[in-house]
């Protein structure tokens, strides 16, 4: 390499006086040692090297090179994406073809393996040369110099004026190189030099490193590299942008090819025939530009962007990767983790394909799912009928078909969306941790007045007044099973009202509902016993929230803070201790498996003792193919958003049709029962293989005194919706709709 910038390149007056300068230096010591033989040469440059191992700098003992983070799904196989300033990936040498080890030492330095880390006499070959001028300068520069140099011009430890001065063209900084490099020689062996070297160096089009080199120009790992490949990439580091095949001169690149491929039959390291063979190759590039970042997945799988922009910001709380949320980002693209996600490519797979055959990618209306594993937390898929993408919108179109907006777990501008009647299941466990009963009965009636005041449509004599959306199926005597089976208002709020309101918000924040709104989050702080209608769902969440809420109640009752990983591992394969699951009991296991055995009612399965009279979306058990599942659908007001929320011992997933943008633009009932086939299906996905498991039925303790004759579901109203290709009855998507 040479000494300043590349051969081709005139030397300015600066570079003349350096040279002269750093001749008049050494010429004594050249000349005094030119007739000595190789060895005694090597000997006193070792004696002569002015410094030590143990003086070097702290990165050329342990170099902090900036390296790519690799984020994989669960399968740790499967990208997602890669995180870098750099792109950069350190390789062991064993993992680096030997025929790309031999192209970088013949093209580079020939003596490597005779000198002592400054090869004096290569060196002043090289100062006479360029003294004497000629129109090009001579390479004069070791591995170990050029190793040095890259190391202390990119250590990250170190001040941006001390990164410069690694590369200024004076004749301290050249003679502390020489001294650097010998103390190198001395105690590390020519191998990891090598290594080390080929990790380092800059290969052009953006590639740090073989590692990354390799994948560049050529889409393949380093330790595939053939004979031409290897010859081209130790070409390119004498003038990397100048050189580069993809984004310099081809022919140029071509040329030092050649000079390698002679370089190493110099050295013997190949024959003249295969020399003649690899030069004959025509350039056969596979240009791979690595992804960066969330917004750059691989290719079709723009979904993915929303589980990784979750992740990111999971990674920014964790205290392991640096002080400050600056110190994590910056860990994450330049520490060279490995992160292996929770991310399941086959139920991912299910939730957008199904998210996207409710609503398609460019319609105003959203279908966002997730899917959490109960007692882990782990976060397995997040979909939603959107690209994950920074790309313009037509006019009008603030989030679709584009936004990287976090419409499925919420945060910055994402409050979430009210999820309707699946907020009856904090009301039951609240009264059933408060000691009533699964038989708790209650004569619900068409309309209860209650102690709130309100004005309005909904209001009955000044007081607030909720009504039940099917009279007719949902009025009458009513216990915690067919209660939360009809999904009957008047049952809960009267409930509520009887546990307390306060202790059922406390519920769902125990259970991990997080108010984003600052309405509800005031609402929740300072009168959280007088929110009546909270029962009813009027509060926004967010599918992950619910998915993770309903997950503890599969989990019999231990909540687990959601988290986006499986494991996390340092460049120097360490593991990270982060991302394993957090959890802790939050409910009595017995009030858990009781709100279970009631949440079998909506989906067409029967309670333990055999209580369930009707549901609203038992649909649910065909999918499921009689397998164990629980749920709860939910309505908000006037339809303006439909969801559904089902789990087994395995998975839990919940699904929020809304307009994102909108909340007064309702959805309308219609939607309800694609929600339901929707996230049934997902679940259907992530328990396919599994071995079914059942649920624990609750005490007879809880469960109370159930001796009553069971209801039988009135015939309501019978219609054809001309919205739906359902082939049920009439009468059973009727009552799919409704909760």
């Amino acid at each position: 390499m040479a000494i300043l910038g590349s051969m081709a390149a005139p030397r300015s007056p600066l570079s003349r006086l350096f040279t002269v300068l750093l001749a008049g230096v050494l010429a004594g010591l050249v000349l005094a040692v030119a007739a000595l033989p190789g060895n005694l040469l090597l000997g006193l440059t070792a004696r002569s090297a002015l410094g030590s191992y143990a003086a070097l700098p702290a990165s050329l003992k342990t170099p902090a090179t900036p390296q790519r983070s690799y984020l994989y799904a669960n399968d740790g196989k499967t990208l997602i994406t890669t995180f870098y300033d750099v792109n950069r990936t350190d390789v062991p040498l064993s993992e680096i073809a030997p025929v790309m080890r031999q192209a970088i030492v013949a093209a580079e330095d020939r003596r490597f393996y005779d000198h002592g880390g400054a090869d004096l006499r290569g060196l002043a070959r090289a100062l006479v040369a360029n003294v004497k001028g000629g129109g090009t300068e001579q390479g004069g520069s070791t591995l170990t110099m050029q190793y040095v140099r890259n190391v202390l011009k990119t250590d990250p430890t170190r001040t941006a004026e001390e990164r410069a001065a690694a590369t200024d063209p004076t004749v301290g900084r050249k003679i502390q190189e020489i001294r650097y490099a010998s103390a190198l020689d001395k105690s590390l062996g020519k191998d990891e030099i090598l290594d080390r070297y080929l990790n380092i160096a800059y290969f052009g089009s953006g590639a740090y490193g073989i590692a990354a080199a390799s994948q560049r120009y050529f889409g393949k790992p380093p330790a595939q590299l053939t004979l031409a490949e290897s010859a081209l990439l130790a070409g390119l580091v004498q003038s990397p942008d100048a050189y580069s095949p993809i984004s310099g001169d081809k022919d140029e690149a071509l040329a030092r090819r050649s000079y390698v491929l002679d370089s190493m039959v110099a050295t013997n390291a190949i024959t003249a025939a295969q020399a003649a063979q690899a030069k004959a190759e025509p350039l056969a590039l596979h240009p791979t530009a690595q992804p960066n970042g969330c917004t750059a997945v691989s290719q079709g799988h723009d979904d993915w962007g929303f589980f990784c922009d979750y992740l990111r910001q999971w990674w920014l709380t964790q205290p392991a990767f640096g002080a400050t949320v600056a110190e994590r980002e910056q860990a994450l693209r330049s520490g060279g983790y490995t992160v292996v996600t929770s991310l399941d490519p086959k139920i991912q797979a299910t939730a957008q394909k199904q998210a996207t055959k409710v609503y398609g990618y460019d319609n105003k209306r959203a279908l966002p799912i997730a899917a959490v594993q109960p007692g882990t937390g782990r976060v397995l898929a997040m979909a939603v009928n959107r690209h994950y993408s920074l790309a313009d919108n037509p006019g009008g179109q603030a989030n679709h078909p584009n936004t990287v907006n976090p419409l499925i777990s919420g945060g910055a501008s994402v409050d979430g969306y009210q999820a309707g009647s699946t907020f009856k299941l904090f009301t039951m466990l609240a009264a059933l941790e408060s000691g009533r009963t699964l038989s708790t009965g209650f004569d619900a009636p068409a309309k209860l007045p209650t102690r709130y005041a309100a004005e309005g449509p909904g209001s009955c004599d000044g007081h607030w007044c909720p009504a039940n959306a099917n009279p007719d199926w949902m009025d009458g005597y009513r216990m915690m099973w067919d209660g939360f089976g009809r999904s009957v208002n008047t049952y809960f709020v009267w409930l509520a009202e009887q546990v307390g309101q306060d202790k059922v918000v406390q519920m769902a924040q125990r259970l991990g509902i997080t108010f984003r709104a600052d309405s509800d989050a005031n609402f929740a702080k300072d009168n959280a016993a007088n929110w009546g209608s909270f029962t009813l769902g009027v509060a926004a969440t967010t599918p992950l929230d619910l998915a993770n809420a309903y997950a503890t109640v599969a989990a019999e009752g231990t909540y687990c803070t959601p988290v986006p990983v499986v494991s996390v591992t340092g460049a120097d394969g360490t593991k990270v201790p982060v991302g394993q699951p957090s959890c802790k009991r939050v409910l009595d296991a017995d009030v858990a498996r009781a709100a279970t055995d009631a949440a079998r009612c909506p989906v067409g399965q029967q309670s333990a003792f055999g209580q369930c009279n009707g549901g609203t979306a038992t649909g649910v058990n065909d999918i499921l193919d009689g397998r164990p599942v629980a749920g709860k659908t939910g309505s908000s007001e006037e339809n303006s958003t439909e969801t559904f929320v089902g789990f087994t011992p395995q998975v839990a997933v919940a699904g929020i049709a809304a307009n994102p943008d909108d909340p007064a633009d309702s959805v309308g009932s219609a939607v309800q029962t694609k929600v339901i086939d929707a996230v049934a299906r997902v679940i259907a996905t992530a328990v396919k293989g599994q071995p079914e498991k059942a649920f624990a039925a609750p005490s007879r303790e809880l469960a109370g005194d159930a001796r009553r004759p069971v209801e039988r579901p009135t015939v309501p109203e019978r219609r054809q919706d001309p919205t739906t290709d359902d082939p049920r009855s009439a009468l059973q998507r009727w009552l799919d709709r409704r909760g």
